[in-house]
This record gives structure tokens, C-alpha cells and sequence, in this order.
């Protein structure tokens, strides 16, 4: 596995391999819209792309200069995902650089197929106790439960750390069982989840994806991803009972991604 010393050596390799061997991929649809209808929504793509970078930043403007997504709206947006409120559809879509784009995706009620903010705090994600079983009520409040047991969200995986911080199990999923095979017809997440392991004084990152628009999504995605291990430090670095996080520094950041593409229009540019 290739591994960089920052993220914009990381992303130059990325934009080399797209332009250089990448190949189009002739499919009938994207997300909804039928691609024989639209010639320019055809795709370059480059299959199974995997890295590493050793990270190095301790603060959250170093890693943004490295990175250069799309700001504010990557800073507003982490902060609308951790704010612990399963939102939808939330605000600051409103704000992205391509908001026209993913309005057409909103569905009933006005809301999206999913949220980011619904998969890292799903307890409460769409509940409406009115129409609910009361044997889905935990004390008279309201969370949602899987085959056997409550889900966890992202404050669970913060206290699983403080109680177990050489743990192989921290791992937060975007990736749900309402998405396997996509029986509802509508849009999936592109990120699978989030993999966090601490070793040697360094929390290092893995993050898998499904698919990325190398254009539009792909270094929001990574700062994103890189600034969910930053606020998770810092959580953890705060909590009292967890003094030995003080001096733990971010370690590397592995990302592996089955699908990184383009449009036609987009690779042209490269």
C-alpha cells in the first residue's frame, strides 16, 4: 500500500491514477437518472483504491490547509453530524457547493433517504413513538433496537475507548441492514463506516467506502472523515477517567475505496 507523508500528496496520486488509468465504465443508471439520457453522467473509474497517510497534524487548520475541501461548509457540516441530533434533513446541505444537486434526491416529508447525522446517532433516528411498540421503550424514552440488543451511536464508541482503549472493536457504521441490497429504491450512503484502533500512543484511522466522486465528494470526504478522529480525541483527551489520552497524537489515516470516479465531462479537466 502506497503510504504519503500528507493528504495533498495522497490526493495528487488519486487525480494521477484517475487520469492516467482510469477507465469508463458504460452502466445504465447513476443514483436514479438513466445515463443512456444523460452522455455526460458517464463515468471514469479506477477500482480499489487504497492508501495511507501518516498524518502528523495535531490541529484541525493544518489538516484543512492540507486537504482543502470546500470550506466552511466541511467545518459547519462535521459540526451538524456531531451534534448528537439524528437530523433530516438537517441544514447545511443547503450550503453545499452542488445543494441543487442533491435536492432532487429529498423524498417524502421533504426529507432525504439518509443522513449522516441519522447514522451517527440512530437511536432516536425517525421515531415517532405514537405508532411504536412499548416494548421499544427504555424507561418510558424511546431507542431503536436491533435483532437483540439497543443500538450504539457515536458517544458509545467514545465511552468503548475510555473503558478499552487497546479495543479492536471501535468501529462506527454508516452502512445499515435497511441498505443491503437496496430494497427501498432510493439513494445508499457511499461510506461504509469508520475503524479507529489505538496503539503506541496513536489513534489511527480506517475509513471504507463504497464509491467517491473524485471531484465533488473526495477531499470533503477525507477531511470529514480525519476530523471525526480529531473530535473523537478530543473527547477522549477531556473526559476525566481518561487521562492517559492526554499526549496520544492521530497516526495514520488508511482509506480504502471500491469505487473512485469521475464523469466523462470531469476526467477531461484532470
Amino acid at each position: 500500500m502506497r503510504i504519503f507523508p500528507s493528504f495533498a500528496k495522497a490526493i495528487q496520486y488519486t487525480r494521477d491514477l484517475l487520469r492516467d488509468s482510469s477507465y469508463e465504465v458504460r452502466g445504465t443508471k447513476w443514483q436514479s437518472t438513466d445515463v443512456s439520457t444523460k452522455p455526460e453522467m458517464r463515468m471514469r473509474e479506477y477500482l480499489n483504491l487504497s492508501f495511507q497517510v501518516n498524518v502528523g497534524h495535531e490541529d484541525v487548520p493544518t489538516l484543512a490547509d492540507d486537504i482543502k475541501p470546500n470550506m466552511p461548509w466541511a467545518e459547519d457540516h462535521f459540526r451538524e453530524r456531531v451534534c448528537g441530533d439524528p437530523m433530516n434533513p438537517g441544514e447545511q446541505w443547503k450550503n453545499w457547493p452542488w445543494a441543487l444537486s442533491a435536492d432532487k434526491f429529498r423524498t417524502e416529508g421533504e426529507q432525504f433517504s439518509h443522513t449522516y447525522m441519522e447514522r451517527y446517532w440512530p437511536k432516536k433516528a425517525g421515531a415517532n413513538p405514537d405508532v411504536l411498540d412499548s416494548a421499544y421503550f427504555d424507561c418510558g424514552e424511546y431507542e431503536r433496537h436491533g435483532i437483540r440488543y439497543r443500538y450504539g451511536d457515536l458517544n458509545d464508541v467514545v465511552n468503548h475507548l475510555m473503558a478499552d482503549p487497546y479495543s479492536r472493536q471501535a468501529y462506527l457504521p454508516v452502512w445499515f441492514p435497511e441498505d443491503t441490497g437496496v430494497v427501498h429504491g432510493e439513494r445508499v450512503p457511499c461510506s461504509l463506516g469508520y475503524h479507529w484502533i489505538y496503539r503506541s500512543g496513536y489513534l489511527h484511522t480506517t475509513y471504507y467506502i463504497r464509491s467517491c466522486d473524485f471531484v465533488r465528494h473526495f477531499r470533503d470526504d477525507l477531511y470529514l472523515s480525519m476530523r471525526l478522529t480529531f473530535w473523537l480525541l478530543e473527547r477522549l483527551k477531556n473526559a476525566e477517567e481518561t487521562q492517559g489520552w492526554i499526549d496520544v497524537k492521530p497516526g495514520f489515516f488508511t482509506f480504502h475505496c471500491v469505487s473512485m470516479h469521475c464523469f466523462v465531462n470531469d476526467w477531461s479537466k484532470l
